[in-house]
């Protein structure tokens, strides 16, 4: 991983901690108390307006070229991470981590995302209200998914996408039949769907469990555009192991 020579010492090693708990699952697994001091000494700060990436590790291209802490990403780019790679970045309100082995495209115009394709892989993601009717579209093979302010976790597979609406309101459509659909209403991961490329029971869209995705990850995504998650923590967060990609 590379620094920029600029950074204060003291950022370096905030960041380079932050990685390591990252790159090692560890957000899944430690109570958020002992996370403030451990990766950060407190909570995140707002990350800078003339910055687009807080933390990166492994190997990671913008538009195919490696990727610094200094690179700027925007509608447009396309962000790839290979083999134990991940990056949390931000454009605009919305902010993401894009994990091991993952595509994605980002269309808009310059900070301004209204749509998103996860070609590969699984990203977390946070989207800042759109406001004037505006709003976002995501998608993968199987899935077409419309999102107004809210977090989501997906991960697509040619035949299979998942969907965790963390918080907020979206639109589940299936790519072989927009007319197979579903509005999901969450509070706090309440309804994660899988979406398919078979029908089973008339529905493409099916129940599904929670998985690979923790609060303490909302809570930095949320944290590095100035908000909040709406929620409150519980003194452990979820648990369950992350899937390696």
């Amino acid at each position: 991983m590379a620094f920029d020579e600029d950074l204060h010492p003291q950022d370096e090693l905030r960041r380079a901690n932050l990685v390591r708990l990252l790159s090692i699952g560890a957000l899944t697994m430690t109570p958020f108390g002992v996370l403030r001091p451990a990766w950060w000494g407190g909570s995140p700060d707002k990350l800078a307006d003339n910055k687009s990436i807080f933390t990166l590790n492994g190997d990671v291209t913008v538009n195919s070229r490696k990727a610094n802490l200094e690179t700027r990403i925007s509608a447009g780019d396309v962000v790839a991470t290979g083999k134990s790679s991940e990056i949390v970045f931000v454009v605009g309100s919305d902010s993401f981590i894009l994990r091991s082995n993952s595509l994605m495209e980002i269309e808009g115009s310059n900070f301004f995302v209204n749509t998103m394709r996860l070609l590969s892989g699984a990203v977390l993601s946070v989207f800042g209200e759109r406001k004037n009717g505006q709003g976002l579209t995501m998608s993968s093979a199987t899935a077409t998914i419309g999102i107004r302010g809210t977090g989501v976790y997906m991960e697509a597979e040619p035949d299979l996408t998942y969907l965790c609406t963390c918080y907020g309101r979206v639109k589940l459509a299936s790519s072989a039949d927009p007319n197979d659909a579903e509005t999901v209403v969450a509070e706090h991961h309440d309804a994660p769907k899988y979406i398919t490329n078979k029908a089973s029971k008339g529905t493409r869209i099916q129940p599904a469990p929670f998985i690979n995705h923790t609060d303490i990850e909302l809570k930095l995504l949320e944290a590095i555009v100035g908000r909040e998650v709406p929620f409150g923590l519980e003194p452990e967060s979820y648990k369950g192991e992350r899937r390696e990609y």
